[in-house]
């Protein structure tokens, strides 16, 4: 070989060519309806991925920056039921789009300055099978809970690498936010213990983040009292009434306790739960008596002034839900009357988007009569929460070596941050980072505490409940320090 081929052969290399070769057939992006530029920064990949009688869908943007050397991240959306496209539409995928003119027609697409592929590898997954372009022909299949969403993601994982071998040496960590407070801790789980009984190919597991996540009954279930009285939404004597009646305790609330939470909750029932700062979207064709989230019909708020969307997805611990057996389920009685819908969030721009046939062909998803319409959450599946509290699961994670970030938009009232930094605490680490600021820009952007086991708790300052829509600038910059491994 001469000279200038090897110096061309080289340049490709660290360019992250090469690790394109061993693709599959037909899952190169070469474009997409409505992107306004003539190249995308880096490669993407999609298409599905069979267990058994379900077919998952995924979506890969390969890092801008070394695609050999960075980590790869498989991004997942909550709900349960919500697609990992919420993700990339609307928090830190390679695009960002603009409502079509006219009003209704495609989106255009514009690239993200802050799109997490700037350092990493990046997989959105629709999980579990029902979710998203994620489908199945035996309808049975959706039918699941947390425990076989696990085994399936993981087994998904696998194939997964077969399929991109060029990235199973490459740092993997798993991320998610909401009701993937569930899916990670889990599937992290599941991947472990593939890795100690010699699963192939073996994953370069290396620890996982979560952002503003499910975890555990009791902590989510105390978490939104003492939120709403620090950021002085209730007040004083509304406080000191509910502490008196429930004595601290509102995950499982007695009748005085029920009756003095009612007060919490009329009181907040107009604000957008995603974020208390940003207004609430009003669905202009609902009604001014629609039903509430569920959480709040557990408490028995059964009416609100205001016409908004009533999905409320995340707060999946209803304070008085029917168990079986150990087991709760979590749908179908969401669905009864939610209608796909998401409270105070307008999704028009990705639904218009990702049902528009042309969009769904460049992105190797099936058309509509096969897979069904996209929708932001679906209600055609029955989830069952069957994997308990997500404490021992960290515990268990963090003890055996893997890195964890837990992150939280600290004006999110679905999943306040005051459980997760109780949840963090409560494991027992010693500190060895004390509260502290963390900055972005010269900026204060939120504070943090370092735990021994390398657990990290961290918020980001005015940010709701997904951390990247709000502040997508803060949101990139940790996301970076922590993969590089270099202080927040």
């Amino acid at each position: 070989m001469d000279k200038i081929s090897f110096l061309i052969l080289s340049f490709c290399m660290l360019s992250g060519f090469e690790f394109t070769e061993a693709a599959p057939n037909g899952s190169l992006v070469t474009h997409l309806p409505g992107f306004t530029g003539s190249v995308f920064p880096s490669k993407h990949y999609s298409g599905y991925v069979s267990i058994g009688e379900k077919n998952l869908f995924y979506y890969l943007v390969v890092s801008e920056r070394s695609p050999g050397k960075d980590p790869v991240v498989l991004w997942l959306n909550g709900g349960p039921g919500c697609s990992s496209f919420d993700g990339f539409v609307y928090e830190h995928g390679p695009f960002n789009l603009q409502e079509g003119n006219p009003k209704g027609t495609l989106p255009t697409l514009h690239l993200n300055p802050y799109s997490w592929s700037k350092v990493s590898n990046i997989i959105y997954l629709d999980s579990p099978v029902g979710v998203g372009f994620s489908y199945s022909r035996k309808t049975s299949a959706y039918t699941t809970g947390d425990l076989e969403t696990a085994a399936d993601t993981h087994a998904f994982l696998l194939k997964w690498f077969d399929l991109y071998p060029e990235f199973v040496s490459n740092p993997f960590y798993i991320a998610g936010e909401s009701y993937a407070g569930i899916y990670v801790p889990t599937l992290a789980s599941e991947v472990v213990k593939g890795i100690k009984v010699g699963a192939k190919p073996t994953i370069n597991f290396k620890g996982y983040m979560v952002g503003n996540g499910v975890t555990d009954p009791v902590f989510d279930g105390n978490a939104l009292v003492p939120f709403a009285h620090g950021m002085a939404l209730i007040s004083d004597d509304i406080f000191q009434a509910v502490e008196a009646a429930c004595g601290g305790d509102y995950s499982n609330p007695s009748q005085m306790c029920f009756e003095n939470l009612e007060d919490v909750y009329v009181a907040i029932s107009g604000l957008n739960i995603y974020d208390i700062l940003e207004p609430c979207y009003h669905d202009p064709t609902s009604k001014g008596n629609a039903s509430l989230p569920d959480s709040f019909q557990q408490l028995g708020v059964t009416s609100r002034p205001l016409a908004v969307r009533t999905r409320m997805f995340g707060r999946a611990w209803p304070f008085r839900a029917p168990v079986k057996d150990g087991i709760v389920p979590l749908w179908p009685q969401l669905a009864q009357s939610n209608k796909n819908h998401v409270p105070c969030v307008n999704d028009e721009v990705a639904t218009i988007w990702l049902n528009d046939a042309t969009v769904r062909k460049a992105i190797h998803a099936e058309p509509e009569n096969v897979s069904g319409p996209w929708v932001l959450c679906t209600d055609r599946i029955n989830y069952y929460h069957d994997a308990g509290s997500m404490i021992p699961y960290h515990k268990k994670l963090t003890a055996g070596g893997y890195r964890a970030l837990i992150f939280s938009g600290d004006h999110d009232m679905c999943v306040p941050y005051t459980g997760s930094q109780a949840w963090t605490k409560s494991l027992g680490y010693k500190t060895v980072s004390p509260w502290r600021s963390w900055t972005s820009s010269g900026q204060i952007s939120g504070y943090l505490q370092g735990y021994d086991h390398d657990l990290t708790f961290l918020t980001i300052k005015g940010a709701g409940h997904t951390v990247p829509e709000y502040k997508p600038m803060e949101a990139l910059e940790f996301y970076r320090r922590w993969l590089d491994q270099k202080p927040i």
